[in-house]
């Protein structure tokens, strides 16, 4: 199965500022709804509580720290899910990741939450593609394979 970590960051790699942050910044969401259609969508309990919409047409596993990652994915019967946030669940899912999308957008916060806070080994990535979200800005999403 691919686990696909599907992510908006600034340039120096934060995905929020702060744990409580609706994202008002990104301008993905229209390929990540079309990217994301379908397939099981998983996320953090902080990340479920700054959504502004719900997520219909995809199923919405929220995990916890105490969740363990194999586990969930084991119950999972689709070719593909996509994890979605926060950083910390970015972390604990790690070691699954097959594929990572990352729409990098021209914005410099200095602090905030990092992609992968908590991360203890390094992640080794094959670049696969690049897709434009908005050429004019600058803004695309990079699709990398982990190696």
């Amino acid at each position: 199965m691919d686990v696909i970590l599907i992510a908006a960051v600034t340039v120096d790699g934060f995905i929020a500022r702060h744990s409580n942050e609706v994202i008002t910044w990104s301008e993905d969401l229209s390929l990540f709804k079309k990217q994301t259609m379908g397939y099981p969508v998983i996320m953090g309990s902080n990340t479920r509580n700054t959504l502004t919409v719900e997520l219909s047409g995809r199923k919405v596993i929220v995990v916890h720290r105490e969740d363990d990652p194999e586990k969930v994915l084991s119950t999972l019967e689709n070719d593909r899910c996509f994890v979605i946030g926060g950083g910390r669940t970015f972390t604990r899912f790690a070691p699954f990741l097959t594929r990572l999308y990352l729409t990098i957008h021209p914005l410099v916060f200095g602090k905030g939450i990092p992609l992968f806070p908590e991360l203890d080994s390094e992640l080794r990535l094959r670049f696969v593609k690049k897709i434009a979200v908005n050429e004019a800005a600058g803004i695309y999403q990079f699709q990398y394979k982990v190696l």
